[in-house]
């Protein structure tokens, strides 16, 4: 099967590093013209730098907002006004105790990690339903359905995005248009990366011991008992957002690795209109626990 996307344009929000920089190297590889987007010019300009070399002759363009206020969205989208595909990557997480979690913090996280892909989805959406086609996909994260206890706020954001998700491609239907979640479990980011490697010297093991620790303790449902690449993330995602995946759509996708104990993520289904009315054995110290922490938080 060959992935052809040119002639498209693809946005990515969050996109100067990690699940979301490979992303847009995949959608470059397949011939999209890619906007990438990051809080800092020198971050974009880097990124930007870094994908052109890495794929030669690609379309690459890159614009510095924060997407987490309207302002940021309307200053983004007059550079960038219309988009073919939109992959909603923009995410934080944090770990804090739900009872020190203050107000400030839930209004942060929902306007970065939902409001985001929101304003973008609401922007982007009308002018691809106009032309017949388009893709959106919102990177939510195993951790929207097995909600973690120390980052309940975070959880919350990856769950609403898959409400989001189905919502949209419901509206959607018949348009040409497709709308999915991707659902990420623990990944090798750089920042996952580095902490194992951190890790393993403050504790005299090697990286692979660190790793096998942490999938036997926090992770042991996970059948590939390993961090998925951040560019296996992005493999399904380019999927998804192929002319291929055209049947695919309203769905929550998962590549976590086995994480999820289930066979199937279960949608309610609507009622007609005229019916309506913790891993004990992992060590506690703070070290383990940003660990299990960041590796939650990948999607």
């Amino acid at each position: 099967m060959k992935i052809d996307l040119s002639g498209k344009r693809a946005v990515i929000s969050g996109s100067t590093a990690g699940i979301g920089y490979a992303i847009a190297v995949g959608l470059a590889t397949a011939g999209a013209h890619v906007i990438l987007n990051g809080r800092t010019a020198d971050r974009v300009e880097e990124a930007t730098r870094r994908l052109q070399a890495k794929v030669p002759n690609a379309a690459v363009e890159g614009f510095a907002a924060d997407l987490a206020t309207a302002e940021g969205i309307a200053a983004f989208t007059l550079r960038a006004p219309a988009a073919d595909i939109l992959v909603n990557n923009l995410g934080i997480f944090e770990p804090k105790p739900f009872l020190d979690i203050p107000d400030a913090d839930w209004d942060r996280f929902f306007r970065i990690n939902v409001l985001s892909g929101v304003r973008l989805s609401r922007h982007y959406l009308p002018g691809m339903m106009e032309r017949g086609w388009g893709r959106i996909v919102f990177l939510s994260s195993e951790s929207g359905v097995q909600i973690p206890a120390e980052m309940i706020h975070y959880g919350m954001t990856k769950t609403a995005q898959l409400a989001i998700a189905r919502g949209l491609a419901e509206m959607a239907a018949g348009s040409g248009v497709t709308v999915n979640a991707v659902l990420p479990g623990p990944t090798r980011s750089e920042g996952v990366g580095q902490f194992v490697t951190d890790l393993a010297a403050a504790q005299g093991k090697s990286e692979a011991e660190v790793e096998a620790d942490f999938f036997a303790t926090m992770r042991p449902s996970s059948l590939i008992k390993r961090f998925a690449e951040v560019e296996e993330v992005a493999n399904l995602v380019v999927y998804v957002c192929s002319l291929q995946a055209s049947a695919t759509t309203g769905a929550a996708l998962r590549v976590d690795g086995g994480v999820i104990r289930a066979i199937v993520l279960r949608q309610q289904h609507r009622r007609p209109r005229h019916l309506a009315g913790r891993f004990s054995s992992w060590p506690r110290d703070s070290a383990a626990a940003s660990l299990r922490q960041r590796s939650s938080a990948q999607g």
